[in-house]
């Protein structure tokens, strides 16, 4: 199929394509199949029709377009392969040949299309990357200690005024200006005295107060529709209880881990917390080596690309903090964004967004260079890893990718995730003490072999490198609440205690992945009609 290319600027081009008849024909032959199965003409049997009548009665035109419809995305696609381009959007479609005698047609069209710009990757064992060193220290391994003591705790409920570190249940009724504000109320929440986390002046209210007893204070709402505003909260008591925590021994041990003594229930938990640290060292460590990766090269993307990542990022990260009934200025006031004011937010939002369409780009051509494909079992691993973030079953993550025509784009992410992992194999990465980590050898729980299985190389890496975050990137915007509710005392635990302490969120959304190469069919302008 004949084909020219067309540099038009650095990152877009014009494939001129010719369709000669022969490759054209079983197009126009099913074209006629098709209306022929869908008219009715007196005298022929449904899908018997003749193709000089289908002329006749609907005319050469509409049977032409059909057919062209029909072979464009596969004249497209071979075109593009032969030609060698990586396109990055949809393309311009326009039919400007058209030539019909009945016995022999010649299509010509022209497709203009962004294309990924040329350029070279670095030497990548020249790249070298530094993170910090991994440390536990005591005080976090105590913190996950007092956590299972205040679960374990043993709660009496008590006929006298509440005090310091008692647990209370308590209701929150919120007005402003003797108007109910339904965002601050609430019924039947649990909280430990001088915890926080609440309402400011919460703990002074309730101190102090017995079962039955009610008092009404001023504070600064959290979240929801009034946030930052001022409100009357009156709190009820319904039930004051003393918290006994467990002392810390052997027999507390054995009571929430699988170990026999406080001893070695201290080294399990020190060895989960260096676990998950050394995970992070390795998130860290591939985003400093994509960093360091894009820093050597220069990339210009298509302007259309980039306003339309631009525009999505910006609409996401709006509806988000609307339906979290949040202004810009009232969720940098809570979160723990860097930046001052709403206009430096949408500029780091913009900046975040570029980054990472830049490294989808750059891990594109990693994954295209080493000829990096996706197997079964990668998509299987995906849907699992899904699966247990989101809190479904790998039945039904891989349903919804079905129902959501994700399939592509999952596939994308794991060829991503691969070519990351390779691209950290090949550089260098120390510590601040100035190891070299040997990141091949960590597995995704983040433990370590003593060498690397040849099917297990960056495995670790690769698990936590999802496309959506191989840069650090906004996440999903999460407003405070309005009334936290604290969790029960009395709330059962696990026998392994959670090592991982809950990242704090920061503005905005997931990105989309990068635009690439599509087979969908091209829309063409109509071609003149028949003859």
């Amino acid at each position: 199929m004949p084909s020219t290319l067309e540099q038009l600027t650095s990152n877009r081009v014009k494939l001129t394509v010719e369709i000669p008849f022969d490759e054209l024909k079983p197009s126009l032959d099913k074209a006629y199949k098709d209306i022929a199965a869908q008219v009715n003409v007196p005298g022929f049997r449904k899908g018997k029709v003749p193709a000089p009548v289908i002329d006749q009665r609907f005319g050469r035109g509409a049977v032409l377009q059909e057919a062209i419809n029909d072979a464009l995305p596969s004249a497209y696609s071979s075109a593009v392969n032969a030609n060698e381009i990586v396109p990055l959007g949809q393309p311009e479609i326009e039919v400007t040949k058209l030539e019909d005698n009945h016995k022999d047609v010649l299509v010509e069209f022209t497709a203009e299309v962004d294309v990924r710009p040329d350029f070279e990757l670095p030497d990548l064992a020249a790249i070298e990357a530094e993170v910090p060193v991994i440390g536990v220290p005591d005080e976090d391994v105590d913190e996950r200690i007092e956590t299972l003591r205040q679960r374990f705790a043993t709660n009496t409920e008590v006929d006298r005024p509440a005090q310091d570190g008692d647990v209370v249940v308590i209701d929150l009724e919120g007005s402003r200006d003797g108007e109910p504000l339904e965002d601050a109320t609430a019924q039947a929440i649990t909280y430990k005295l001088g915890s926080g986390g609440m309402l400011k002046g919460l703990d002074e209210a309730v101190t102090g107060l017995s079962a039955g007893d009610s008092k009404t204070f001023s504070s600064e709402l959290l979240g929801g529709a009034h946030a930052g505003e001022t409100a009357d909260i009156k709190v009820t008591v319904t039930k004051v209880s003393e918290q006994e925590l467990p002392e810390v021994d052997d027999e507390f041990a054995q009571l929430v881990s699988e170990f026999d003594t406080v001893d070695e229930m201290r080294a399990d938990i020190r060895k989960a917390l260096e676990s998950m640290a050394r995970l992070d060292q390795a998130a860290d460590a591939r985003d400093k080596v994509l960093e360091a990766v894009i820093g050597k090269i220069d990339i210009e993307l298509p302007q259309a690309l980039v306003d339309s990542e631009l525009e999505a990022r910006r609409n996401q990260v709006s509806s988000q903090l609307a339906q979290a009934g949040l202004t810009v200025e009232q969720y940098l006031k809570e979160s723990e964004e860097e930046a001052e004011d709403e206009d430096a937010f949408w500029t780091e939002i913009e900046k975040r967004s570029l980054d990472a369409l830049k490294a989808q780009v750059v891990l594109d051509k990693m994954a295209d260079e080493e000829k990096i494909g996706v197997e079964q079992s990668d998509l299987s691993e995906l849907i699992v890893r899904k699966a247990q973030q989101d809190g479904t079953t790998p039945e039904q993550e891989a349903q919804h990718m079905m129902e959501h025509n994700h399939l592509a784009e999952w596939m994308e992410e794991i060829r991503r995730g691969k070519a990351l992992a390779q691209m950290v194999a090949k550089a260098t990465v120390k510590d601040a003490a100035g190891e070299v980590l040997q990141l091949d050898r960590i597995q995704p729980d983040g433990s370590i072999t003593d060498a690397p299985a040849a099917d297990e190389q960056a495995e670790a890496v690769e698990a936590d490198a999802s496309t959506d975050d191989v840069v650090e990137a906004p996440e999903t915007v999460e407003a405070p609440a309005a009334v936290e509710e604290e969790a029960p005392a009395e709330e059962s635990a696990e026998k392994k205690p959670a090592a991982r302490k809950p990242a704090a969120k920061k503005a905005a959304t997931k990105k989309p992945a990068a635009k690439k190469a599509t087979t969908k069919k091209p829309a063409a302008k109509k071609p003149v009609a028949d003859k």
